[in-house]
């Protein structure tokens, strides 16, 4: 894993080595093992590479790396899995340079020289984030792995072109002019991230997942205006796999999927340096350690973090599973010191506004990891591609069924349900819950009540999905001067056709909240650690085979992920598993009110934030007032407001 930094500008304006020096630097977390920079007289195009060496750690595999021609120029941060094979299929088409080490870098620029950049790109399985400079055409690629596990980020300001793994390494760039876009803004208000393609500043984009752009440096008014280009479309596989779905038995299927994550597992266990695994004690990330011990003769190496307070806490599941798996388990306890002492710490890990509070507890466990390995493998992207999250489970529950009610009635029940303050929801809850059924142990219940009411007078179904993904509901009416941005969450003519709503809103989530959140989250936790991640469910060829599965195989008698927890229950007894799912949060509510108070008080000043000029501030004053008072729970829209004030302090 590494850190990559380019820039370009057709008129010298300074010192490009010093300023390409200076976003090293900045992303020097990304690549702690070396840092170097190639230069071009004849087009001023420099490159960066900061190196976090996993794979032949010798100087075979520095970059930017030159292919063996001298025509191409790499810098690539990302782990190329069948890289090997490639090797094999060059070799056999008598394509083969003469090898000078084992790099998957070394890899990429002989498989460029002999197909092609697009032909490549499809033919790779891994995670990347590529630029690629091609001499004799004066072209610069740019391009980024099918679902984003790794960042890059571009843009052009008058005649000069900027990218980077980071957009602190931008900002520390003198020639670069950060302008804080207000439209962007909105969208984490709505989505607790901005998605690509947007950033926060303006005129900078993230190159969106599955695409690359080529340009041509010669020919800057062409360049300008060029377009990113798809290799690979998540929608076309969501279509395909439901048109020619998987037709075998049920055990069939279990049969196939459990090979297809052993194969993911074993190619990505693939590493020089130490490797271990995140271990939360859920499905997900058990499947990947209970697969990854199964091929190894020494123990894995798992880590999790443990909180003292019940609601919160997985690591005593996570320890039951280590310890009938027979992994070499690290686990750490912390309080809420631990947590708060990240907070300061957040704006320069993200570098744009980010506001999923999980990010906490992601750091954390990243920083216990990287004490022990350099490579760390994670369960994400399970519950997109096999039906977990609760509102799948909502719309064959209640989103069908509340339909047969007349709307008059719905809205009567909603007003019903929040004339009832969360907390009182909770209280209520908490005390019936001995006599409840386990599938109705509801965490954060009084939410959960809340979340239901603002979707039963919906009549919509794309209308249901964006109220439940939704934080602030009218982002632009905050955001002073602003438009909401168009997004895939909100471009329904650009969704997928599939045979259900469930399939629907998986296919949303995973390119949405899964690429623009989550990977996003793991990536900048663990990078921030020098810790590099790796994500077996999202092999292409795993996301593929999830697509080809009937709803029924991923979604069965009101349970989610059926498919994959009958693969786990072959390696682990179902009652080390079978409980509610709790998620990776942190009781960010109640800080609120206590230790983090006085530092919430200070960025949510009325004063400051009408001097600042970017929100309404009397809105925002109104929930952080209910918040307090323990009736309402309001800490997912605070922290929206907090983590854009807290970064913007930092500017």
């Amino acid at each position: 894993m590494c850190g990559i930094n380019g820039y370009f500008s057709q008129v010298q304006k300074g010192d490009s080595k010093l300023a390409i020096s200076r976003m090293n630097q900045a992303i020097h977390h990304r690549g702690p093992d070396a840092d170097n920079i190639w230069y071009d007289n004849q087009t001023n195009l420099i490159l960066g590479h900061c190196r976090l060496a996993i794979q032949d750690i010798s100087e075979a595999g520095a970059q930017p790396m030159h292919s063996v021609s001298g025509r191409f120029v790499i810098a690539f941060n990302g782990e190329i899995y069948n890289h090997l094979a490639l090797r094999q299929e060059l070799s056999s088409q008598g394509l083969s340079p003469n090898w000078r080490g084992h790099s998957d870098t070394e890899t990429l620029l002989a498989c460029f020289s002999a197909w092609g950049v697009h032909k490549t790109l499809q033919k790779l399985v891994g995670m990347f984030a590529i630029t690629l400079w091609d001499r004799k055409l004066s072209q610069l690629t740019l391009a980024r792995d099918r679902l984003g596990e790794k960042p890059l980020y571009w843009g052009w300001q008058e005649d000069s072109l900027y990218f980077s793994s980071e957009l602190k390494a931008l900002k520390a760039n003198p020639f670069f002019k950060t302008e804080i876009d207000r439209n962007s803004i909105t969208l984490l208000l709505r989505h607790n991230c901005i998605p690509a393609p947007y950033s926060v500043y303006k005129g900078i984009n993230k190159l969106k997942p599955g695409h690359y752009v080529q340009l041509s440096l010669s020919n800057l008014t062409q360049a300008q205006k060029t377009e990113p280009i798809s290799y690979w479309s998540f929608n076309h596989i969501v279509e395909t796999g439901l048109e020619t779905p998987f037709e075998g038995s049920s055990d069939q299927a279990i049969d196939v999927l459990e090979e297809a994550l052993l194969t993911s597992i074993s190619d990505q266990m693939l590493s020089d340096v130490p490797l271990g695994a995140f271990l939360s004690g859920g499905i997900d990330s058990s499947t990947i350690v209970a697969l990854m011990q199964a091929q190894s003769s020494n123990p894995i190496k798992t880590f999790t973090i443990g909180f003292d307070d019940e609601g919160y806490n997985e690591a005593k599941h996570a320890k039951s599973i280590a310890k009938h798996l027979g992994t070499n388990h690290t686990e750490l306890y912390i309080q809420s010191s631990d947590a708060l002492n990240v907070i300061p710490k957040l704006p320069d890990i993200y570098s744009e506004p980010f506001s999923d509070s999980s990010q906490i507890p992601t750091f954390l466990v990243s920083e216990l990891a990287s004490q022990h390995v350099k490579v760390a493998l994670s369960g994400d992207g399970g519950d997109e591609l096999f039906g977990g999250y609760n509102r799948y489970l909502m719309a064959q529950n209640i989103w069908s069924k509340s339909r047969k009610i007349p709307k008059p009635a719905r809205k009567l029940i909603s007003n019903l349900l929040l004339t009832v303050p969360p907390s009182k929801w909770d209280r209520v809850f908490n005390h019936i819950s001995p006599i409840l059924p386990k599938s109705l142990h509801i965490r954060t219940a009084g939410d959960k009540a809340h979340k239901l009411a603002s979707v039963l007078s919906l009549d919509k179904n794309y209308e249901y999905y964006r109220a439940l993904t939704s934080h602030w509901q009218q982002p632009d009416e905050l955001v002073i001067g602003s438009y909401e941005p168009t997004t895939l969450a909100s471009s329904y003519d650009a969704w997928p056709k599939t045979d259900s709503f469930e399939h629907t809103m998986m296919a949303i989530d995973a390119q949405t909240y899964m690429s623009d959140d989550i990977l996003v989250k793991v990536d900048r936790a663990a990078m921030a650690n020098s810790l590099e991640t790796r994500v077996p469910f999202l092999d292409h060829r795993i996301v593929e085979l999830a697509w080809k599965m009937p709803l029924e195989y991923k979604i069965r008698n009101d349970e989610g992920k059926w498919l994959l927890k009958q693969v786990l229950f072959r390696y682990i007894p179902k009652e080390l598993i079978e409980r509610p799912k709790m998620g990776f949060g942190i009781p960010l509510h109640d800080w609120l009110r206590t230790s983090l108070r006085d530092w919430a008080e200070a960025l949510l000043d009325e004063n400051l934030i009408k001097e600042q000029g970017y929100f309404h501030a009397e809105p925002i004053r109104k929930l952080w007032l209910e918040h307090l008072s323990g009736k309402y729970n309001h800490h997912h829209h605070l922290w929206d407001i907090l983590m854009f004030q807290a970064w913007l302090e930092s500017e």
